[in-house]
């Protein structure tokens, strides 16, 4: 399974990326943006980055049961390889969020990132 992504600035492709990987795990129109978290995230190169700042998010919902509705990312560098964000969001609860599909981890496998065509892609383990 994965996630295909498009934004017209490294910022709003990442803000997209996180918003999709989202919305494998849940109606993201039920989520409210009630509460918010900070992530930042590092890597080698801007494909290490997408795996480490989709992995933080991951890591939210894995750990606190945190669902994302909103992310405002500011990516560090050209390329980017460091980026912070904020996220807002709440707590899954089973009466109004819709269990979709359960991620289990982001892959380097097969991903891409263009920031200049503003598209990416990356694979996810169920």
């Amino acid at each position: 399974m994965g996630i295909w992504a498009t934004g017209a600035t490294p910022a709003a492709l990442f803000e997209a990326l996180g918003l999709g990987l989202f919305a494998l795990i849940t109606d993201l129109s039920t989520v409210r943006p009630t509460s918010e978290r900070a992530v930042s995230a590092s890597g080698g190169d801007p494909a290490a980055l997408v795996v480490a700042y989709l992995s933080e998010l991951l890591l939210l919902e894995q750990t606190e049961g945190f669902l994302v509705r909103e992310i405002r990312a500011q990516p560090v560098g050209d390329p980017p390889t460091a980026l912070v964000a904020s996220v807002k969001g709440e707590v899954f609860d089973a009466a109004r969020h819709p269990a979709r599909t359960e991620v289990k981890a982001v892959t380097l496998h097969d991903l891409t990132i263009d920031f200049q065509a503003g598209r990416a892609r990356v694979i996810v383990d169920i």
